[in-house]
C-alpha cells in the first residue's frame, strides 16, 4: 500500500474528527464520543502537535494517531514524562491494511527522535503486543489507585528506562469530559444509529479487568 504518513494541519481537523467518529461508531458503547476527545486534545496544553499524525491513501486520509503528554511517579514521588496515545483511528473499509500498525512505528520513532523514552496506553493486548507493549505489571507501573489494568500497556523506547522502581501512571486530564458536552457535539454530524455489538461486552470486560 502506498500509505503517505504526515503531520496534520488544521484543515484535516473536521475530517479527522469524521474518521474518528466513523472508527469507532459503536464499538465500545453504543455511539461514540471518540471524535469529541480529538477536538478537544487539539486545545489541551498536554496535546503534542510533533506527534499528530494523519495517514493518507490515494489522497485520502484514511487514519490518525495522536499523543498526549502523561506521567508516572515512584514511591519517592518523583515524576517522569511519558506519552500516551489514542485515540488511533482507521476508516473502517481500510482497517486490516496495516495501516495503524504505520502509525505505530512511524510515531515511536518520531518519539524517541524527540526525547521521549516511554509509551503507556490503554488498549487491547491483542492489538499492542505484536508492537513490543507489555503489561504494565512488567514494569511495576500501576494505576494512581495502585491496580494493575489487564488494558493498561507500556512500551519502552529506552530499554531499561523504568527498571528498578515502583511507580503510578497519570494519563492527562483531557480524559475526562462531560459527556453532554459530547452529545451535543456529536449532534453537529449526520445522523447515525445507535445501537449494541459484541465488542461493546469485550470492551467492559477488558475494562473491569486486572492482574493480581
Amino acid at each position: 500500500m502506498d500509505l503517505i504518513i504526515r503531520l496534520e494541519t488544521p484543515a484535516d481537523y473536521g475530517t479527522v474528527e469524521d474518521l474518528t467518529r466513523e472508527s469507532f461508531w459503536n464499538v465500545h458503547v453504543p455511539g461514540c464520543d471518540e471524535h469529541y476527545l480529538v477536538h478537544k486534545m487539539r486545545y489541551h496544553p498536554d496535546f503534542i502537535p510533533e506527534l499528530d499524525f494523519v495517514a493518507v491513501y490515494d489522497d485520502k486520509i484514511v487514519g490518525s494517531i495522536i499523543y498526549t503528554k502523561s506521567r508516572i511517579i515512584d514511591d519517592a514521588l518523583n515524576e517522569i514524562g511519558t506519552i500516551t496515545f489514542g485515540p488511533l483511528c482507521v476508516l473502517p473499509e481500510y482497517q486490516k491494511c496495516g495501516i495503524g500498525s504505520a502509525l505505530i512505528n512511524h510515531s515511536r520513532k518520531v518519539s524517541l527522535d524527540l526525547g521521549y523514552r516511554a509509551i503507556i496506553i490503554e488498549g487491547h493486548p491483542h492489538n499492542y503486543c505484536k508492537h513490543g507493549f507489555k503489561g504494565s505489571k512488567t514494569y511495576n507501573i500501576a494505576d494512581h489507585e495502585g491496580k494493575y489494568p489487564y488494558s493498561l500497556l507500556v512500551l519502552e523506547l529506552e530499554k531499561g528506562f523504568l527498571s528498578g522502581q515502583n511507580w503510578k501512571y497519570y494519563s492527562s486530564d483531557v480524559f475526562q469530559f462531560d459527556a453532554d458536552a459530547a452529545a451535543e457535539f456529536d449532534a453537529q454530524f449526520p445522523y447515525k444509529e445507535k445501537k449494541y455489538a459484541t465488542t461493546q461486552e469485550e470492551f467492559q470486560i477488558a475494562s473491569q479487568a486486572f492482574i493480581l
